[in-house]
């Protein structure tokens, strides 16, 4: 058995916040806290709304989640070009 030397991959808690520091490090580019206000709800719900969520604790494959980021994405475009 291997032990990984790096600290950061052995500590959940720096695993678990990622979506807080992807949200975290754009928002020090803003020159008012308001359009970090603005910009934080919409990047969130198109993370959620681009993720695959497993239902009830099961795994989604990476293959599983690229169609479904492709089908969503191909959707989104859709309605852009329908505007």
């Amino acid at each position: 058995m291997t032990h990984r030397t790096s600290r950061y991959k052995n500590n959940r808690i720096e695993q678990d916040h990622r979506g807080v520091k992807q949200r975290y490090y754009p928002m020090r580019g803003f020159g008012a806290f308001t359009s970090a206000a603005r910009f934080c709800p919409a990047f969130e719900e198109q993370r959620q709304y681009f993720r695959a969520v497993a239902r009830s604790g099961q795994v989604v494959s990476l293959g599983d989640r690229r169609r479904v980021f492709q089908e969503r994405w191909a959707t989104v475009m859709a309605e852009l070009a329908a505007a």
